[in-house]
């Protein structure tokens, strides 16, 4: 899983910061309830943003109460709903397709793989019976990109496309005819944004293990960075996706959940972005302190 999608806390209220820590929460509860001990590991704050872009524009109250996590003074969240079961379910559907892939990669020795699906397994079954379409596309676009590493395929955007039309496919349970397209370009410059930095993050890992990476093949790069050209080029390219979001995003009225949206397409991406092009972004770095307290870290 990524963990990219973070809103800029400095653009964002108490309250917001406050409503966003309650989603995160709702879908980690969620998650618990259909996963199990394996939610923690699937727990993203990307899925968190989907959630946030599927939520009513003005939902229930927050609950308060004590988990694992925070057993004394407990956190607020947001009790299960459409928004937080469909991103639970996209969440598990998603991770489960990743490790069969790692397995199918690590030629049957992976068997930390193994034995996280296994565990997986019964949670993946259920999310498959509610959202079957978005298992069959999730099978088939990551079957289209395992075929484009096995190639490898010179072409990033061909490469980012096929992730982008992945997530893209996650706004096909939503009923409303105008929201369902615009979220569906959303979420594609969304998928096409995180499989790029994503590929950013793991260059230095790829280049020496010769795993696949676009971006050594579309910039010809010689050793585990990026060229000052290259940096540039997808910088804009980054760029260019998030702009891309943000019009899109403006087209709908996502009411109490609209400064959350806007810090995450107008600061927070970009500033993850420069972090991974930096080499300073740290995937476990949290939003919030178990104090309940925000940290920004971005």
């Amino acid at each position: 899983m990524f963990g990219y999608v973070r809103p800029s806390l400095a653009r964002l209220s108490q309250k917001d910061k406050d409503r966003f820590s309650a989603m995160y929460c709702g879908l980690c509860r969620t998650l618990g309830r259909r996963c199990g001990k394996t939610a923690p590991f699937i727990l993203n704050y990307d899925f968190t943003f989907l959630a946030v872009l599927l939520a009513p524009a003005e939902p229930e109250a927050p609950l308060h109460r004590r988990c694992a996590i925070h057993p004394l003074r407990g956190r607020d969240y947001f009790p299960e709903n459409a928004a937080l079961e469909l991103a639970a379910d996209c969440s598990v559907i998603l991770a489960w397709w990743q490790l069969r892939d790692a397995i199918q990669d690590e030629k049957g020795l992976g068997a930390k793989y193994r034995a996280a699906a296994l565990a997986l397994g019964p949670a993946y079954r259920r999310a498959r019976q509610k959202r079957p379409e978005f298992d069959r596309s999730t099978r088939q676009h990551l079957a289209e990109l395992s075929q484009l590493e096995e190639e490898r395929c010179p072409s990033m955007d061909q490469a980012a496309d096929t992730f982008a039309r992945l997530l893209q496919s996650a706004a096909g349970e939503v009923n409303d005819t105008v929201k369902r397209r615009i979220l569906e370009q959303v979420l594609y410059h969304l998928g096409r944004w995180i499989y790029l930095v994503d590929a950013v993050d793991d260059l230095a890992k790829d280049f020496t293990s010769g795993s696949y990476n676009p971006l050594i093949y579309r910039y010809g790069l010689t050793e585990g960075k990026l060229t000052e050209d290259a940096r540039e080029s997808l910088v804009l390219s980054l760029d260019h996706s998030i702009r891309l979001m943000a019009a899109a995003c403006e087209l709908w009225d996502f009411g109490v959940w609209t400064p959350i949206i806007q810090a995450t397409v107008y600061e927070g991406m970009f500033l993850v972005g420069q972090a991974v092009l930096e080499g300073t972004f740290q995937a476990a770095d949290t939003l919030f302190s178990p104090g309940g307290r925000d940290e920004d870290k971005l």
